[in-house]
């Protein structure tokens, strides 16, 4: 769905949090309740309904998508509806009855902001409305006054040497630079702003793509997508030195469900998360999300999909998001949707293993801890073309190290389901003398 597609009906509901909802409702139901279920919600909505399976059978077209009266996503028990206000209404009566209509909530818009806002306090206003990597120049000088020559700090020894000719800090930290593995034939799908298919780093990979938003294709004109493609699954040959991919011969499933612009709505994101289920992707990485308020409850929505994915072998992993100032002392909560239980939620460490000053934190006593973190300061990574490298930094960086270890931990033991993928990462996680708020487990490792 495109911006101009949800923006006609956009919602800013809420400003000052940077939360946009787009007018529309997110419907769970029960999927094992037959078509009856399907034909109710179709039928209060007053309008045409679309389905993945009308549309090759792995997912909605965009363009349905933001035409549609209501979208089912029959894979994840997840319906999209656009209705009348009284449509709306006897959802919600249907909601609070017994029945196999279990829950309603307002659609979102989910953000991934890139790096092109230098000044300080423009990427400040820019992670607060999600996942800002504008200030990744400061954050650099930071680190470089800082942990200056590897030397210690607290107590504290730098993660990585600062050599990275071979390989980044972020592989040197994670163990994936020596690592026997390399998620060979692990289908890993990175649901972002799509990928650079021109890049020389992704020639000759085998790669399926899918664009979920209208009128714009899988190519990435953005930059966040392709440097999260290019952690999460980069060639283990990059063109220039260092390698930067952690899971560098995994499949490789690029979903486009954040705009050129850097945003898409919840109806492309699940759309993107269901297409990955149709192709028997073992791993989602998503460096996207929106604002938590304190003591908000993780969405229902998004906590019920990714426990069907776990039920059917697939590990979302998801940032933690990067509203924090803790040079100040603000700890934002983890954000939408890492926040839920059954998505794995990433915090983000510089070289030092300290936990980033934006990185957010499991604060909410209603949900949404942090389970592990990743490198996620500094880190080099493809861009698109003629850039083709770049430094960035954020909960968005440390994602992907830890989708592409998983991939690494799913290739050691194939016979293991996500659950206990989930359980393995966080019991060979290094553990670090940090708050379990802010870090979790600990720092990935891989197998």
């Amino acid at each position: 769905m495109s911006g101009s597609s949800y923006k006609r009906g956009l919602l800013n509901d809420d400003e000052s949090d940077g939360r946009q909802h787009t007018g529309r409702q997110l419907v769970l139901y029960d999927p094992d309740a037959g078509e009856e279920v399907l034909e109710s919600i179709g039928g209060m909505a007053g309008g045409r309904v679309a389905r993945a399976s009308d549309f090759d059978g792995s997912a909605v077209d965009a363009g349905q998508v933001a035409d549609a009266s209501v979208v089912v996503f029959e894979r994840l028990g997840v319906a999209v509806v656009s209705g009348e206000p009284a449509g709306v209404s006897s959802l919600r009566a249907a909601v609070d009855a017994p029945g196999p209509i279990l829950a309603m909530e307002p659609e979102q818009v989910m953000w991934a902001v890139k790096d092109d806002v230098l000044d300080v306090a423009a990427g400040a206003e820019d992670y607060a409305r999600g996942y800002g990597d504008g200030v990744d120049n400061l954050l650099r000088s930071l680190r470089l006054k800082v942990f200056a020559g590897g030397q210690q700090r607290d107590g504290v020894e730098e993660a990585a040497a600062s050599d990275e000719s071979l390989f980044t800090w972020g592989l040197q930290a994670t163990g994936a630079s020596v690592s026997r593995f390399m998620g060979t034939r692990v289908p890993v799908a990175i649901l972002d702003t799509g990928l650079d298919l021109t890049h020389p780093d992704f020639r000759g990979r085998a790669i399926t793509s899918r664009s979920f938003i209208a009128g714009e294709p899988v190519q990435d004109r953005n930059g966040h997508g392709t440097h999260t493609a290019g952690t999460s699954t980069g060639t283990a040959s990059a063109s220039i030195h260092p390698r930067y991919g952690v899971a560098s011969k995994a499949g490789i499933f690029i979903g486009k469900v954040l705009s050129n612009g850097g945003s898409g709505a919840d109806a492309g994101i699940i759309a993107g998360i269901e297409w990955a289920l149709a192709n028997h992707c073992r791993v989602v990485s998503m460096s996207l999300g929106a604002p938590v308020r304190p003591g908000e409850a993780p969405s229902a929505v998004y906590e019920a999909l990714a426990r069907r994915c776990l039920q059917q072998n697939l590990l979302i992993v998801a940032a933690a998001g990067n509203d924090s100032n803790r040079a100040a002392g603000i700890v934002k909560p983890v954000s939408r949707p890492a926040n839920c239980q059954s998505i794995m939620a990433v915090a983000a460490l510089d070289r030092a293993l300290r936990v980033a000053g934006f990185s957010n934190g499991g604060v909410n006593p209603a949900g949404g801890q942090v389970d592990l973190a990743g490198p996620g300061v500094d880190v080099h990574s493809s861009w698109p073309m003629p850039t083709r490298y770049r430094r960035i930094s954020g909960t968005s960086m440390a994602t992907p190290h830890v989708a592409g270890a998983a991939a690494l931990m799913m290739e050691a033991n194939p016979r293991a389901t996500a659950s206990e993928i989930w359980a393995l990462l966080v019991r060979h996680a290094r553990r670090l003398p940090l708050p379990a708020r802010d870090v979790g487990a600990g720092l990935v490792q891989c197998p």
